[in-house]
């Protein structure tokens, strides 16, 4: 694994106060000017430069803490804020002594958001890489094993190296590894000809190549190695690092200690709670020996096929809506203009919808008030599936872990193939040796399975993000797997919602939705 810190915001000022003396520096030492120089003026010259030079290096201003300070003190400085920033530059060790009373002893840690820091993460899990991207507040671009053909780098967990279980389970990996090649090799020509017509035009090709890798990688396991590009402001990396070290898996603790490790030259006025705690290390223990003793733990039950169950959603919505947009634009409190909304008949709600959506395009946001619509899902999906649900960061997705119990999920392709028994003699092989890992280390066996397993998850999300979330995954260009989850879950909700739900669903098939809705409007009005 490498944790590579690539970049950090720093204060303007100083990048141009550093291009500045670099300029002077090609000026001063170039060849036929410094040349030209008699011996005294050469001496003078280098003195000048090397001085400029010390200073700037003594001030070590080349930090984002400036600006986390310059901005704390905007509400009890009466300076103008770039002049507050040319303080903080200036002196650097009062700036962080600020910091820190501000942040660590009066609190406000949101200062820490304004020092923003980049990382190249390489090397880590599939497995891992979702406790990496677990963080909202956060954002991450990662390797692709739909668009990327997959190589064989893999984790071994510190869990089970140096046990009788290393061999097997390396083993087993490269089995995985091999057959996915095999599939790959099958399903290429497959698409290919399936989609002749397109396989016509070069352009095409790749995408249909994509198609194949996407479908074959259900094969490899959650211990392949990925990579992605962070971006990260001070508090969230803070939060992520004590998460991080408090992991049960040794890999995640490792990541932890390298993020802090890259960071705390640069931080030490802005990241300072980092250890481990007990609350962090043990709550999850606790509560499960807790639940042993209430006899609340089972067998998982099992599941033959996905499943997208809407277990909870506000009645009324489609009114609660619109008695939102009346709250805001009205003069009426939330009640009464809830109840001025029950008072409509149901072709004036069609009326105010119609007001609500006309002149949108694919690409809007719906109306802020489409936040006051939660809805929750609890799920059955495969981890190809979980590792794109994931990215929707501004939802609350709680998870149980991948278990055997809960199937496999097995692409078509690979089924009119007549490929599925490959598919499923890796899947039960994981399955095996999943059960022997778990008895010397739990959270460790599940590298072994595959992206084709399932994890039951909790999923909540408000019918404004619902939008985007369609729009993106129920879109034909979507993968499959992802496409079917997002189709269902809009079905459910236009159920419950029909007129909020007016435009839910994938970007392809927008503008038909908008033209069927304003059929009598020729355009958009």
């Amino acid at each position: 694994m490498k944790v590579i810190l690539s970049g950090f915001n720093i204060d303007v000022e100083t990048i141009k106060e550093l291009k500045a003396f670099i300029q002077r520096v090609a000026e001063q030492l170039d060849e036929p000017f410094f040349n030209s120089l008699d011996p005294k003026n050469k001496k003078y010259t280098l003195q000048v430069l090397q001085q400029e030079a010390v200073l700037l290096w003594k001030r070590d201003n080349l930090t984002p803490e400036t600006l986390s300070a310059a901005y704390a003190r905007i509400s009890r400085n009466p300076k103008p804020v770039n002049e507050l920033r040319e303080i903080a530059r200036q002196e650097v060790d009062l700036a962080r002594k600020s910091n820190q009373n501000i942040i660590f002893g009066l609190g406000h840690s949101s200062v820490a958001e304004h020092a923003v820091f980049n990382f190249d993460i390489l090397g880590v899990s599939r497995y891992a890489v979702e406790t990496v991207e677990h963080f909202r507040l956060a954002s991450y671009t990662e390797k692709s094993q739909r668009y990327i053909l997959f190589e064989d780098d893999f984790v071994v967990p510190e869990e089970i190296r140096g046990t009788p279980l290393e061999q097997e389970y390396i083993a087993l990996i490269r089995e995985q590894n091999k057959s996915y090649y095999q599939l790959y090799d099958l399903l290429r020509p497959y698409f290919l000809e399936k989609f002749r017509d397109l396989a016509a035009e070069q352009k095409n090709q790749r995408m249909l190549d994509g198609l194949a890798k996407e479908d074959a990688r259900y094969v490899i396991s959650l211990a392949t190695q990925t990579q992605l590009g962070m971006t990260v402001n001070a508090r969230t990396l803070e939060n992520m690092i004590i998460k991080s070290l408090s992991h049960s898996l040794a890999e995640v603790r490792e990541y932890g200690q390298r993020l802090y490790n890259e960071v705390r030259e640069f931080t030490p006025s802005i990241i300072k709670y980092t250890k481990p705690t007990a609350y962090l290390k043990e709550k999850d223990s606790d509560l499960k020996s807790y639940l042993g003793v209430l006899s609340t733990k089972s067998k998982p039950e099992r599941k033959t096929k996905e499943e997208v169950n809407l277990i909870d959603f506000p009645v009324e919505a489609d009114e609660k809506i619109l008695a939102s947009i009346l709250f805001r634009l009205g003069d009426l409190g939330y009640k009464k203009s809830l109840a001025k909304i029950r008072k409509l008949d149901p072709e004036q709600k069609v009326q105010f919808y119609k007001k609500v959506f006309v002149n949108i395009n694919s690409w809007d946001s719906v109306l802020r008030e489409f936040e006051f619509v939660q809805l929750t899902f609890e799920l059955v999906i495969s981890g190809s599936a979980f590792g794109q649900l994931k990215r929707h960061r501004m939802t609350n997705i709680i998870s149980q872990e991948y278990h055997p119990g809960l199937g496999h999920t097995i692409p078509e392709s690979i089924k009119e193939t007549g490929q599925e028994n490959i598919l499923k003699k890796i899947a039960e092989k994981s399955d095996f040796l999943y059960q022997k890992i778990n008895k010397i280390s739990s959270p460790a066996a599940v590298y072994i399975l595959t992206n084709s397993h399932r994890r039951r998850v909790l999923f909540k999300i408000n019918l404004r993000e619902l939008y985007h979330f369609t729009r993106l995954r129920e879109d034909a260009h979507a993968q499959w797997d992802i496409r079917q989850i997002a189709s269902k879950m809009a079905a459910e909700v236009r159920k419950k919602m029909p007129l909020a739900c007016m435009l839910l669903g994938g970007k392809d098939l927008f503008q038909e939705k908008y033209q069927n809705i304003f059929s009598n409007q020729s355009t958009k009005n």
